[in-house]
């Protein structure tokens, strides 16, 4: 009777935490999906505001197939920094463009999308058309549509991002065009173009493509601003841009007025105040090796849908060091 008599504070604390999480959970059932979508994006400009940054920034986007990562670059000041990093949870096909429908296989090249390319609805609640296939595409008759990144972990020709992954990155792209900025390039390459790497593909028959994408990797790696791609003689030509100056025109003076693929808008610089931070990283060490050690040609590792979402979600407090 003593042990049942010392036990009951115990059990009351249990009982009276069981009380509140049930209270928590009727309030979050009762809550419209609108309130729950506000409660997303005020937590999202939290956490924006936090690593520097503020929701309506101008975003770029780059993808590494190989590693299967996705990075969110932010303008701050005078250039664009890293504001996080995804992991993609499946993508199709192997190293290399997308040449024709129904081939399951992910593109490579420059895209931008516009408002117009945001789809909230369908199978997935939010996803953005990236608009494949472009003018260089059409120029080798590659063919395909509906090239997305959407939520989930399944993909025939479209990069799996997740859901809660997929909401984080649709929320800072609609809030960039609704501030501005016209289009949001995107950047997909076979993995980081470095000498290195191109040296390891010297032989593969997408070589010289692989070649001709390094200039616009190069391009933002030097200035950190988006660089305008046209098509010239059936390759890229890149514009590098330095910010509040004139372009450094790499094209040929007879591709000048050739409309750009990609072009290098960016919504003008605000007045909120921002902190330094460093950006988030939403993938683990263990994965990243893990995608770094992937064949070439292969497939990458398919992290399943609630280890990406857990990834995701931990990620929110982690800093690079």
């Amino acid at each position: 009777m003593k042990r049942a008599l010392e036990g009951l504070p115990s059990l009351r604390r249990l009982s009276a935490g069981l009380s509140l999480a049930a209270a928590l959970l009727l309030v979050s059932l009762a809550l419209t999906p609108s309130d729950r979508g506000a409660q997303r994006e005020l937590a999202l400009s939290a956490l924006a505001q936090q690593a520097g940054f503020s929701p309506g920034d101008p975003v770029l986007i780059r993808i590494f197939k190989r590693e299967s990562m996705l990075e969110l670059w932010m303008r701050k000041d005078d250039r664009f920094e890293l504001f996080a990093t995804y992991p993609i949870c499946f993508w199709s096909g192997r190293l290399g463009p997308k040449e024709r429908e129904g081939d399951r296989q992910a593109p490579e090249g420059f895209y931008a999308f516009s408002r117009d390319e945001l789809r909230i609805g369908g199978r997935h609640p939010r996803s953005i058309n990236i608009g494949f296939p472009n003018s260089l595409d059409r120029a080798f008759g590659r063919t395909g549509s509906y090239i997305l990144l959407h939520g989930g972990c399944t993909s025939s020709g479209c990069f799996a991002m997740t859901d809660p992954v997929m909401d984080e990155i649709y929320a800072l792209a609609a809030a960039a065009l609704q501030h501005g900025q016209d289009r949001i390039q995107v950047q997909i390459f076979p993995f980081r173009l470095t000498e290195a790497n191109l040296a390891l593909h010297a032989s593969n028959k997408w070589h010289g493509f692989w070649r001709n994408l390094k200039a616009g990797y190069d391009a933002f790696e030097t200035t950190r601003m988006p660089p305008s791609i046209s098509v010239c003689h059936n390759a890229y030509a890149v514009t590098a841009t330095q910010a509040d100056t004139e372009p450094w025109r790499a094209r040929p003076d007879a591709c000048a007025l050739e409309p750009p693929v990609a072009g290098a808008s960016a919504a003008p610089l605000g007045t909120t105040q921002r902190l330094l931070a460093r950006p988030r990283v939403a993938s683990s060490r263990k994965a990243g090796a893990a995608a770094h050690r992937a064949r070439p040609t292969a497939r990458p590792t398919r992290l399943s849908a609630a280890r990406s979402a857990r990834i995701t979600a931990a990620a929110g407090l982690k800093r690079i060091h």
